[in-house]
């Protein structure tokens, strides 16, 4: 159920990538409180960005999850840009995150919804 989407103008190596994906799918899991085996992470390739009027790094998260509560999003949001800072070295205050809440009969999976 949850998803998390990760977009910036930064080149990032397969292998980083890969490192990510892993990182952002249990620490996705932990804080949502989430099976992972439901959890899907993908990082688009490299995005023309500017933020803040520069292009230096940034990103762009968006974390969508049934029944993602929003006294939540606080510390998700510490915790997604903690993983954006160690990983990519961008500093937190160019990570925008739109968090989601999504209702069941919205999201499908397995021919179905939740």
């Amino acid at each position: 159920m949850p998803y998390l989407k990760i977009q910036t103008n930064r080149e990032i190596a397969d292998d980083v990538k890969q490192e990510i994906l892993k990182k952002a799918s249990v620490l996705v899991s932990k804080n949502l409180g989430k099976p992972e085996k439901y959890v899907m992470v993908r990082i688009d390739p490299v995005q023309t960005m500017r933020f803040a009027g520069s292009n230096a790094p940034c990103a762009y998260l968006e974390l969508k999850s049934i029944g993602l509560p929003e006294s939540k999003t606080e510390m998700l949001s510490k915790v997604l840009c903690q993983l954006i800072w160690d990983e990519l070295k961008i500093p937190t205050e160019r990570v925008y995150i739109e968090f989601a809440d999504a209702k069941e009969s919205m999201w499908g999976w397995n021919s179905g919804t939740f």
